[in-house]
């Protein structure tokens, strides 16, 4: 078969692989969609994932497609049938899962290799982390049930209520899905980014107010206290992944706002924090990593019923072939929206 393999920083093959070998309780998916992803730019400008991928390996996490073969033991699912697959699963037993934390499993499985024509499923998310989809449900659009469940949890961790105003830093295809599911929420929404047009496509997605931010973050500041009583945010999502934007983000919330360090920052960076800022505020600061499977499931139903559409965050469909050229243009910036990768 066709298929993305990454070999280091920038090192992206097209080429022939075998197709996958099933084990008992596996499934084999011929891939119609697969999606895109800010982690997936990170990787390739990187080279590498600590927790996710290390090269060479297969590439890309974002998929749905088609059941094409099923290993022994599987019952539940048949070839033919339309599914999509989370990238990881659980192992269910460890000290975290059994604390309902098992975006932490000590022994969390993840999974890659969507920018393929087949992937194979494991059986531990055969098991827990793949669903059928509805025959309403197209494949672009089931596609984004992982990253939607990474927002969601996001968001449930955040603890976001109707009629809060939440102030999202970052408005890539994640950050733009927290502003959705934010109004989903009831939230008031200010969205941040570095471009107007970020800010028109976080306005299509219900956002209440808009602005660019600057390198000067107590400009951004005073704004945002402009439009909050002079406050500031009942909660900030920081969904950028910069040490600058982590800092800014604690600046913005009000006294007793919680802020979401979502956007994960390159390995050994730091941060600067005013402890009497954190202090005498009685700021809650917290990060979020993963969904669990809850959030996946979560994440469906919401794309089932309509509540988010490859149409609000996907603007480009391209074949196996062109997804190097892809990349860079991704990581030119020019790129902010997903693209479609169709093997």
């Amino acid at each position: 078969m066709r298929a993305a393999v990454l070999y280091g920083r920038e090192d992206l093959r097209i080429q022939d692989v075998e197709v996958p070998r099933l084990e008992p309780g596996d499934l084999l998916v011929r891939v119609r969609s697969a999606l895109t992803c800010g982690t997936d730019v990170k990787v390739f400008r990187r080279g590498y994932h600590a927790r996710m991928i290390v090269p060479p390996a297969l590439f890309g996490h974002e998929l749905a497609g088609d059941v094409a073969e099923v290993g022994p033991g599987v019952k539940r699912f048949h070839p033919g049938d339309r599914v999509v697959a989370a990238n990881s699963a659980p192992c269910g037993v460890c000290f975290y899962c059994r604390r309902g934390q098992e975006n932490l499993c000590e022994d969390l499985l993840f999974n890659n290799g969507a920018y393929a024509e087949y992937i194979r499923i494991p059986a531990r998310i055969v098991e827990r982390n793949t669903h059928k989809l509805p025959a309403s449900v197209s494949y672009q659009d089931a596609a984004l049930c992982e990253p939607l469940a990474c927002a969601l949890r996001g968001l449930d961790e955040t603890g976001v209520r109707p009629g809060d105003t939440v102030a999202v830093i970052g408005l890539g295809p994640i950050g733009l899905m927290f502003v959705k599911m934010a109004k989903v929420l009831g939230a008031r929404v200010i969205a941040i980014g570095r471009r107007a047009v970020q800010l028109q496509h976080a306005r299509q997605m219900g956002s209440d107010e808009g602005l660019i931010a600057r390198d000067d973050g107590g400009t951004l500041v005073e704004e945002v206290r402009g439009l909050t009583d002079g406050r500031g945010a009942d909660s900030v999502i920081e969904a950028v992944g910069r040490p600058e934007a982590w800092e800014t983000a604690v600046r913005l919330a009000r006294r007793g706002g919680v802020v979401n360090f979502f956007g994960g920052c390159p390995n050994g960076t730091t941060v600067e924090i005013d402890t009497s800022l954190m202090h005498y505020s009685n700021l809650t600061c917290m990060a979020s990593f993963h969904h669990t499977p809850a959030h996946v499931l979560r994440a469906l139903e919401i794309v089932t019923e309509g509540g988010a559409t490859a149409r609000d965050f996907v603007n480009r469909v391209e074949p196996l072939e062109n997804l190097l050229e892809v990349m860079h243009h991704l990581t030119s910036h020019n790129g902010h929206m997903k693209t479609a990768i169709i093997p």
